[in-house]
């Protein structure tokens, strides 16, 4: 179902609706507002689901925490239950995990990593940049793909397939496992499981490697494209270790603004409620984070695979550094805002994953059996992990009842929040101003939103097509063009003009 707007405002602007926003899990639209000559005057991105995980979770006893948040996603339950379980880590007191059970969350989470980010570019990201924007609806989707580039698909598959895999043999199941729990892990890593997991991984970075390099050729190919299309600066956060590498399940925040100056860094993530706030609009149930001392309107900022390749000092992989050091090049020594080098910086956290993966597994830590801690029992606990699209905090407190009392998600989605809708109206303002519609311009806002791999509910990443219309009016209210887009892909417009 989908529903169409076409109020006049009390600017006298025409308002238009894309809704619902495909490929991604959820409710979310895209409004338009423009004036009789077609020239776009407002562009926003509407979240309008609900889920309520920050309230039913209170009173639940803070050991089925972690099991039960990773229902958010079917796509990276991982990172869910690992920043559930930092958190109730500081709830038991467990300050410091053992080194096989750090290393063993390690090693899940770099699956994580490499799954989700391969499903993402090979599987939803893929048929845009090999098969075109503009190219058959019919043929743009990994289908086409397969058809056309066998090999690439047949990578992406086997790539998501060893994170999968990864995940599995380290907390029982490929989705939803149970491995990691509030001081460590409850799953020894057999030395089977590990030959399993180190026989095939040369060839596996081998292709990651070529994956780079075609998202590289691309980009050469096209630069005037790659390097414009939804470009906006914006400040960006990631996470980094003590010395600044990138470290994507441990470490501190840090900050840059749009020309690569500290905002802050090395800041202690426990204390994330002193430098970021989370604005309320009305027009979307999704909050929009900005940093404290900024203010809402210039403090916004942007998280994931782009920005914490650039807020980072290096990444302690070498091939994946390596990758990093020729994308940052493309900026001529500034920093890259262009929408679409979020692909680039995934496939190159993919290569990262599996480097990481690689020396874990060569670790004997990894296969020893001290798998639990425990320590003074705490009132609050805060765990930040980087998940597959950012940021990911969870903020729990407990009371003496061993019942949660109080929970605060903010998930990676949440922070692009004011990205993706900056996004979107650079990508409207080049591609559609003044234009007629078509799918083909559709598509196109629709890849600005799908470069930060929004999960709108923070659920899976969602294959086929929602059934979508488009009418575009003039100021009187005049029928400009009409398309639409039935639930199997299939186009229906109407005559121009009419």
């Amino acid at each position: 179902m989908f529903e169409l707007e076409n109020a006049k405002t009390t600017q006298g602007l025409r308002r238009i609706a894309i809704e619902p926003v495909s490929r991604v899990e959820g409710h979310g639209k895209v409004t338009l507002l423009l004036d009789e000559h077609n020239k776009i005057h407002q562009v926003r991105l509407h979240i309008v689901e609900f889920r309520g995980f920050e309230v039913f979770i209170k009173g639940r006893p803070y050991w089925e925490v972690p099991v039960t948040v990773q229902r958010l996603c079917g796509i990276c339950p991982v990172s869910h239950q690992l920043a559930a379980c930092k958190a109730m880590d500081v709830i038991i007191g467990a300050k410091q995990l053992t080194p096989t059970a750090e290393k063993l969350r390690r090693l899940m989470h770099y699956g994580q990593i490499v799954q989700s980010n391969a499903v993402h570019f090979y599987h939803l990201a893929s048929p845009d940049l090999l098969l075109g924007f503009d190219s058959e609806v019919a043929q743009r989707n990994i289908i086409g793909v397969a058809l056309k580039y066998p090999d690439i698909a047949k990578q992406g598959i086997l790539l998501r397939k060893y994170g999968q895999e990864v995940i599995h043999h380290v907390a029982g199941k490929r989705i939803h496992g149970t491995g990691a729990v509030p001081g460590g892990v409850n799953k020894a890593l057999t030395k089977a499981e590990r030959d399993i997991l180190k026989k095939n991984l040369p060839q596996l970075i081998e292709w990651a490697q070529g994956g780079i390099e075609l998202v590289q050729r691309l980009h050469e190919a096209n630069p005037s494209f790659y390097n414009t299309f939804g470009l906006f600066d914006s400040n960006m956060m990631g996470m980094v270790r003590e010395d600044g590498a990138l470290d994507l399940y441990h470490g501190y925040l840090c900050a840059k603004d749009a020309k690569g100056k500290p905002i802050f860094s090395r800041l202690n993530y426990e204390t994330y409620t002193q430098v970021l706030r989370e604005e309320v609009k009305p027009w979307s149930y999704m909050k929009f984070p900005y940093i404290a001392e900024l203010g809402p309107e210039n403090g916004w900022y942007k998280v994931g695979p782009l920005a914490r390749l650039q807020t980072c000092d290096f990444i302690p992989s070498p091939l994946a550094e390596a990758a990093r050091q020729t994308m940052l090049s493309f900026g001529n020594g500034q920093p890259i805002h262009s929408t679409l080098c979020y692909h680039w910086a995934r496939i190159i956290e993919v290569l990262h994953g599996l480097e990481v993966i690689q020396s874990l597994l060569e670790d004997p830590d990894v296969l020893g059996t001290d798998l639990t801690v425990k320590g003074e029992r705490q009132e609050e606990g805060v765990g930040v992990i980087e998940a597959p699209r950012g940021i990911l905090v969870h903020h729990y407190k407990v009371n003496e009842d061993d019942q949660v009392s109080m929970c605060n998600l903010i998930v990676s989605t949440t922070h692009n929040n004011q990205a993706m809708n900056s996004a979107i109206r650079s990508v409207a303002m080049q591609h559609l101003d003044r234009r007629i519609i078509s799918e083909g311009l559709l598509n196109h806002i629709e890849c600005a939103i799908r470069a930060y791999d929004p999960c709108l509910s923070c659920a899976t990443h969602a294959l086929g097509k929602m059934p979508l219309q488009v009418e575009l009016l003039n100021a009187e209210g005049k029928r400009l063009s009409l398309l639409s887009r039935d639930s199997t892909g299939t186009l229906h417009s109407a005559d121009l003009h009419a």
